[in-house]
């Protein structure tokens, strides 16, 4: 190291111990610097000046805590009294305020269900009355409310359905009388609609090749599901156009590759909304039921003319006179579900579930138009 850096160490390092400095200097090292902080300081513990046990837990005031225990013991007895109550007095549509059932024919000749002594009545809070010609759908209206084990199931409609299908032809014959036409026009209006897509021309597109081994339990080749609705639907345009409506041109609505329905003609329409109007209130009722139940009108228009009283014209005298029932009016309206149910199995719970209710609607529709004879 030459004596100018030796010079200019010692000028800028005042202070430093000369020996340290020199033998810094000597061997050629770095220079260090020692770092120096505060001395420490403990902390110092001051003597308890405190005499005696802790003192105690604060605690509620006497007083105020036996009101509380009070108040609390008096509602929760009540609270179970209620409970109790509600168990063993039930709410009043929570059990059968009548025991008897009863069918009685009024001085006009009409036929009245009695609970007891009270007359069933219709939502609009009018008496139901049946028609003198309909015994039997009084007689089924009395079983169905006898059946009944608490008031709260007269509520639910799928368990009245003989009560409630009499009760919306009550409404109807209500409005005849006052010269009204909404329930009409509107019962007229959906069946109108359903028309448009009836389940029973929606036809599948014609295929021109079949699995060989599509054959059904006879050994037989199957019946396509095209060949099934053309076949079904058929029949029943056959008697619609030759007994109902003569003349009338009806066409399948859906059939080929097309997506989009097609309508039937002006004139078509105008004859089956004209025949709509002219029913009778059982039968306009009847009809609007099996149109809901089935998805299609023109079998609803069969099954009612196959069994209502005021159709005795256009049905078949003897014994074959029946031909068009419950189940066939179900099969025509399902026909798709049943071919791919044969096929393919049924899902329990669901399509059999569905089959069963759909006959109980269709059945309901019998009852109402049917006549005593």
């Amino acid at each position: 190291m030459s004596r100018s850096m030796v010079s200019a160490l010692l000028r800028t390092s005042a202070g430093w111990p000369q020996q340290s400095l020199l033998t810094a200097v000597r061997c050629n090292a770095p220079l260090s610097r020692s770092f120096q902080s505060s001395s420490l300081k403990y902390a110092i513990a001051h003597p308890i000046t405190a005499h005696g046990p802790p003192p105690k837990a604060p605690a509620p005031d006497p007083e105020l805590s036996s009101q509380q225990s009070e108040q609390g013991t008096a509602d929760s007895k009540k609270t179970t009294q209620e409970a109790r109550a509600a168990i063993k007095k039930p709410t009043a549509l929570k059990k059968r305020f009548w025991k008897n059932v009863d069918v009685q024919k009024k001085q006009g000749g009409d036929y009245q269900v009695l609970l007891d002594a009270r007359p069933v009545r219709t939502p609009a809070k009018s008496a139901l009355t049946i028609p003198s010609s309909k015994p039997y759908l009084a007689h089924a209206i009395a079983l169905e409310w006898d059946v009944m084990n608490t008031a709260q199931q007269a509520l639910k409609n799928h368990l009245i359905p003989l009560t409630s299908l009499t009760a919306r032809a009550a409404d109807i014959m209500q409005e005849d009388s006052a010269g009204e036409t909404t329930v009409r026009d509107q019962i007229l209006n959906t069946a109108m609609c359903y028309l448009e897509t009836d389940t029973l021309l929606c036809w599948v597109p014609e295929q021109t090749e079949f699995p060989a081994d599509e054959m059904n339990e006879n050994g037989q080749k199957r019946e396509s599901l095209r060949e099934v609705q053309v076949r079904v639907a058929k029949d029943i345009i056959a008697f619609l156009s030759t007994k109902v409506w003569p003349g009338i041109d009806i066409v399948p609505v859906l059939d080929g590759e097309s997506i989009f329905p097609a309508s039937q003609s002006q004139a078509t329409k105008d004859i089956i909304e004209q025949w709509i109007r002219g029913l009778e209130a059982h039968d306009l009722a009847a009809l609007e039921r099996g149109v809901l139940a089935s998805k299609s009108l023109l079998v609803a228009v069969r099954l009612v003319t196959e069994w209502s009283e005021n159709f005795r014209a256009l049905q078949r005298p003897g014994k074959q006179r029946k031909k068009f029932g419950i189940e066939e009016a179900a099969e025509a309206s399902s026909l798709e579900v049943r071919w791919q149910t044969d096929m393919w199995g049924e899902v329990e719970d669901t399509h059999d579930v569905d089959k069963e209710d759909l006959r109980r609607q269709l059945g309901s529709v019998i009852v109402l138009v049917s006549g005593e004879t």
